[in-house]
């Protein structure tokens, strides 16, 4: 599995467990401010499409994933 793979199943991951926890029909509903995590999520994919500059991929690079 390369770098660009596990940052989108990252992403996708990230953004279904912040919205099972930040809306309010959820059965796992905690709080509506984890929905600003799925807006994090969302303009971190965005910028780093524009600008190929992404955290997780530098992070897993280090830990010797291979890119894509």
């Amino acid at each position: 599995m390369n770098t660009n793979r596990m940052v989108r199943i990252f992403a996708g991951i990230f953004i279904l467990i912040s919205l099972a926890l930040g809306v309010p029909e959820s059965p796992l509903f905690v709080s509506k401010y984890f929905l600003w995590f799925t807006v994090f999520v969302g303009a971190n994919l965005l910028q780093s499409g524009f600008t190929q500059f992404c955290p997780l991929e530098i992070f897993l690079k280090k830990l010797g994933v291979r890119e894509a």
